[in-house]
């Protein structure tokens, strides 16, 4: 960034749209969605509209603390990044201490409201995936491995288990069945946008697999991921959890994505395919987890 326009932000009045950015809003957006329809699908009815607010606000302030976390230990990193060097840290708007007082009073504030108000069961395994994803895989996996998006996945595709705990107080297949799907989605979502930004990471010194492996070995990898995520999805209509409606449209999303895969192992050096299937994959999995939900409401309501 220009010394004059890093003064300039430096200088410019804190906002409260700055420590919004740093909680992530559209990826906690996703994250909620998920969390929802695991609430829907826990129960055959609609979960009470108070026990939606609460969960919906505890997770969100726990995802959006463990972000603002990431922020402040990716702070050096997204400096030399084109994507992230305008973030509130990096740009100095500001510092790694505030950054850290938020994420602090958000997350406790999060955790409390699940306990609390949802239940334990659920408050720990907020907390557990918040750790997961702040700690574990932002301060060590993000910098040691380039499967650093497999292992960490974990804590990403927790949402939809902690919407089913919510309802349920319980841990049962069905719901991490649901975290599975997620699990499966990660490295193919997440490797598309390391292609398309390899110089980036590169550059900042994080091992990706696109930048320890060479761009070959992860095209075909986001292939093979996207197979194994193909089978995952189902695993739904295999167990009985849902019903034709969402096979049929589970099927058409599939073939898209699988064409996507395919055009990114056959795209070589052109970034443009890859960041195409990456914002296919968002609006991928928000339609998957819709169609869970249409699904389920209409196999009892018709």
């Amino acid at each position: 960034m220009p010394a004059r326009k890093a003064v300039e932000f430096a200088h410019a009045p804190v906002t409260w749209r700055d420590y919004l950015e740093l909680c992530k809003p559209r990826v906690v957006a996703v994250m909620l969605l998920t969390a929802l329809v695991g609430m829907g699908l826990a129960q055959e009815g609609p979960p009470s509209l108070v026990l939606v607010i609460l969960t919906m606000s505890g997770i969100a302030l726990a995802a959006g603390s463990a972000a603002a976390v990431n922020h402040v230990m990716d702070r050096h990193i997204d400096q030399h990044m084109a994507r992230t060097r305008g973030r509130p840290l990096p740009s100095g708007k500001l510092s790694a201490q505030q950054a850290l007082a938020f994420a602090a009073l958000i997350g406790v504030a999060g955790i409390s409201l699940l306990a609390f108000w949802v239940n334990p069961l659920t408050a720990w395994l907020t907390l557990l995936s918040l750790i997961g994803y702040a700690v574990i895989y932002t301060v060590f996996l993000k910098r040691a491995t380039p499967q650093n998006i497999v292992i960490g996945g974990v804590a990403g595709a927790s949402p939809p288990l902690l919407g089913w705990t919510a309802v349920t107080g319980a841990l049962e297949p069905n719901g991490l069945l649901l975290m599975l799907i997620i699990f499966a989605w990660t490295p193919p979502h997440f490797w598309a946008l390391c292609i398309a930004r390899r110089e980036d990471y590169e550059k900042a010194g994080v091992p990706m697999l696109p930048v320890t492996h060479g761009e070959h070995f992860t095209r075909l990898q986001i292939m093979l991921y996207t197979l194994l995520m193909i089978a995952t999805t189902a695993l739904p209509f295999l167990a009985g959890m849902s019903g034709l409606i969402y096979l049929a449209g589970i099927s058409v999303l599939n073939l898209r994505f699988l064409q996507w895969a395919w055009r990114v192992m056959r795209a070589g050096d052109d970034r443009r395919v890859p960041m195409q299937m990456f914002r296919y994959s968002i609006v991928y999995v928000m339609a998957l987890f819709a169609l869970l939900l249409v699904d389920h409401y209409l196999k009892f309501n018709l």
